[in-house]
């Protein structure tokens, strides 16, 4: 089924680029003084927004899409599933999100890197949601 196929290379493409913020960007960046940290973090996450969350959106609507055809429930399960990474990044990420665009270049210090870090572990969560949401498109696939 080409929906479902569809909706399964969204989400895996979804959890692989959040994959690589978690285990390749975010220790990367991590690495650099305070103000290079804040200006590196700020183009970076606006532009992962737009990829990111057009991921989730196509696979979400192809999972559903393929659920209709197919009259099987696991479909909803994984376009629930990534279609969930919404709701928790405007509640869950958006406030740390919000701290970190107001602070300004020449005061980022301490207090930006610890919001920083904080935000790689709650960015861990949407690449769980992504992983899960592919794991049961398969699950579907597989019939």
């Amino acid at each position: 089924m080409l929906t479902g196929l569809l909706a399964l290379s969204t989400a895996s493409a979804f959890a692989a680029a959040a994959a690589y913020i978690n285990i390749a960007e975010q220790p990367a960046r991590l690495g650099l003084d305070d103000k290079s940290l804040l200006a590196q973090w700020k183009p970076s996450y606006a532009r992962g927004f737009v990829l990111q969350g057009s991921l989730a959106v196509v696979s979400g609507l192809l999972g559903l899409g393929a659920a209709w055809q197919s009259q099987d429930w696991r479909w909803i399960g994984g376009a629930m599933l990534i279609l969930s990474n919404w709701p928790y990044t405007l509640i869950g990420i958006m406030p740390t999100n919000k701290r970190l665009n107001a602070v300004a270049p020449d005061a980022a210090g301490a207090a930006s890197r610890a919001l920083i870090e904080t935000w790689g572990r709650l960015h861990g969560v949407r690449t769980a949601l992504g992983v899960a949401a592919t794991l049961t498109y398969l699950w579907a696939l597989r019939g």
